[in-house]
Formats: C-alpha cells, sequence, structure tokens
C-alpha cells in the first residue's frame, strides 16, 4: 500500500491556500481548499494521533467518489502542531497545548479564513478535538462525522497500561495499536507496514511523543444523554452527529459509549463491517456514501446521487430524519419549504445495509444504529 499526495485538488479548478496560523498555543498548519460559499458550511478535517491531513484523509479525499461532495464544499485540513508533513521539531520549553486547547484553536483557524460554520470530519484525537470544539462553540457546527471517538478520559488501567507497554515498545508500536485492531495488525502486513513506514520515517517523534501525551492527558467530554422531561440545559452536542467505527477497531467500544451519552434524536451510530480501525482507507466508498446521506439529512445536496448504500425499510427514520428539523439555527436565508424535493432529500437519511433502531432509557425515544 501507498500513501499517496492528494491529486483531488487537480480534479477541480480550485484556489488552494496552505498558511501556519499563529495562535496562543502555537502555529497550526492548515489547508483551504476551495472557496467558502456564503452561508454555507466547510468541511473540516482534524487527524487522529500519528496521522496528519494527508496520511489520515488522502484515501478519502482522493476517492472519486468524494468528488461529488467537494463540488459543494470548501475543504479546510488542520494539522496539529508539530505533526504536519516536513515539521521541525518544536522549541525547548514549548509546552504542547492540551486537547481543551487544541480545540481552541480550531476557533482560530476558521476566523483566520472567515468561517462561519463547519461539517467536521474528524478521527480518534482529532475527533476529540471536533466534539470538544462543538460543546464550546454550537452555533459554529452544523454537524459531526466522527470515527473512533472517545467521549472519556484515559482511565487508571489505559494508564498503566501504556506506562508498561511503553517499557517495551517503541512509539511507533503503541501509536500502530491505538489505529488498528489485533487482527489487522496479525494480518494485513502491507497496510500495518505502510503505516508503521510513515509514523517512523515521516512523523517528527519528539512531536508525535507531545501530541500523544497530550491525548492521553485528556478529560471526559462530560456529555450526557438528555431525558424527555429532564434539564433542559444538559450537556451535549447540538448538532447532528454521524457516529463511525468499522466492527474490528479498538475503538469499538469507546464509539458505541460515546452514542450512549449522545442525544439519540441527533446522532446515528454506524458500525462498518469487515472494516478495520481506519474506516477512510480500509472502505472509503462505503465511509463517502454515508456522508453522503448525513449531509442531505442536513439540507444540502438533495440531488447527490446514491449507488451504495440502500434506504432500509425497516428503520424508524425518527432519529435521522430529525437531524435536519432539529438543527440549532433556523438558517432563514436559506430555503427551508417542505417541497417534494426536500422530503426526497430527507428520506434518503433512512439507510443501511442492516439497519436497527434501539430503546433509548425511556423507551420512547428511538436512536439509529446503522451497519453496512
Amino acid at each position: 500500500m501507498v500513501l499517496e499526495d492528494s491529486e483531488y485538488d487537480s480534479v477541480f479548478d480550485i484556489e488552494v491556500i496552505e498558511d501556519n496560523v499563529e495562535t496562543p498555543f502555537g502555529k497550526v498548519h492548515c489547508i483551504m481548499r476551495g472557496t467558502p460559499k456564503g452561508n454555507r458550511p466547510i468541511l473540516l478535517t482534524y487527524h487522529d494521533i500519528g496521522l496528519n491531513h494527508k496520511t489520515c484523509f488522502n484515501p478519502l479525499f482522493n476517492h472519486e467518489d468524494m468528488h461529488e461532495i467537494t463540488r459543494h464544499f470548501a475543504v479546510c485540513h488542520i494539522d496539529a502542531p508539530g505533526q504536519q508533513e516536513g515539521a521541525s521539531t518544536l522549541a525547548t520549553g514549548f509546552t504542547y497545548p492540551s486537547m481543551d486547547q487544541l480545540s481552541e484553536t480550531v476557533t482560530l483557524v476558521l476566523k483566520h479564513f472567515g468561517v462561519k460554520s463547519v461539517i467536521g470530519l474528524a478521527i480518534g484525537a482529532g475527533a476529540y478535538v471536533l466534539a470538544r470544539f462543538a460543546l464550546n462553540h454550537p452555533d459554529m457546527v452544523e454537524g459531526l462525522v466522527l470515527i473512533n471517538i472517545n467521549a472519556q478520559a484515559e482511565g487508571w488501567m489505559d494508564w498503566a497500561a501504556h506506562k508498561i507497554t511503553g517499557w517495551a515498545h517503541a512509539l511507533p508500536d503503541m501509536v500502530i495499536s491505538h489505529l488498528f485492531g489485533k487482527e489487522e495488525i496479525h494480518n494485513n502486513h502491507d497496510l500495518i507496514g505502510t503505516f508503521r513506514h510513515h509514523i517512523t520515517n515521516d512523523m517528527n517523534q519528539a512531536n508525535l511523543q507531545q501530541f500523544v501525551k497530550s491525548y492521553n492527558s485528556r478529560r471526559d467530554l462530560e456529555v450526557e444523554r438528555p431525558v424527555p422531561g429532564g434539564n433542559v440545559n444538559v450537556r451535549t452536542l447540538k448538532c447532528p452527529a454521524l457516529l463511525v467505527v468499522g466492527d474490528s477497531s479498538p475503538a469499538v467500544d469507546a464509539v458505541v459509549d460515546c452514542n450512549s451519552r449522545l442525544n439519540p434524536t441527533k446522532t446515528t451510530l454506524l458500525k462498518m463491517a469487515d472494516c478495520g480501525g481506519l474506516p477512510q482507507v480500509d472502505q472509503p466508498a462505503k465511509l463517502i456514501e454515508a456522508i453522503k446521506y448525513f449531509i442531505q439529512g442536513m439540507g444540502y445536496m438533495s440531488s447527490a446521487s446514491m449507488t451504495r448504500l440502500v434506504r432500509s425499510r425497516t428503520a424508524s427514520g425518527s432519529s435521522i430524519s430529525s437531524l435536519d428539523g432539529n438543527r440549532s439555527r433556523s438558517h432563514s436565508n436559506r430555503s427551508r419549504s417542505h417541497t417534494a424535493e426536500e422530503q426526497r432529500g430527507r428520506s434518503h437519511t433512512d439507510v443501511s445495509m442492516e439497519s436497527a433502531s434501539h430503546s433509548s432509557v425511556d423507551n420512547t425515544t428511538k436512536s439509529n444504529a446503522l451497519s453496512c
């Protein structure tokens, strides 16, 4: 397997801006592809530990099916401090930002580019950063696609395991065990070899170690599932969220736990069959299709073609259909009339290869679980 340089910017004649944004927590390297369109959000990506925006998202954005999405939205890729390609070692005495502080750098990046709102796409550590950003700035986030998110702080058992593992294994091995499940590590030698080579040779090891330490020191997101009739000010994501995890990912339990803590009327859990720790690398076409449905449920891209996923006749539909109706902002400057075309666009969000509905804590509100 070869991690190719990004080519999707050459498919269309779009502007590409590469910049280092100054923040109180260090310089943040970012790439803006395309021009933000009026009040339409941009797609904002954030990578996991051991990766940067290229190695994390190139397989997804280079895929031909993704071009239909990038035609409609500008894309901003953020690299955590010191994680970009060719990064020099961070200055001696530099205090690496906490995960909370990293989420605040997102605000400054968006201000730098004059962006008002985003649809986030992130994985692992990046998913935590964008979720934290959405909790603190709900007016700036219209939707989130979160892969392998862990909303909990690292427990003392995890901390001890990392310490013991660190005695016997190098940093690249620790990162590999975070990104991939045991089955992949044992069976997919080409994939693991490619990423191990990247982590070892392309990432600045000192900088990476600081990013890993920051992620392992994260706090709980402290999100809580709203209960009908309960506290209306409960801390939770206000925007639609699609949680994604491969069925052999080491993050399965963490993602399922996060799903149980979020609003079931705005959250969908997508568990991808025969998929490992990096769905955007392992099954990019399926993931892109799910992202298309998700964006359609928010009222965008109603004419996008759908080819791989089929609409389920058994899913409740109430949760995903409500993604559009429960958006935190009215977007009065964009028509929301209930035309037949819009209704068709909404129905596209009620999809799966095998779809099941689960009761929430009070057995009255449905949450959605998809598998493909």
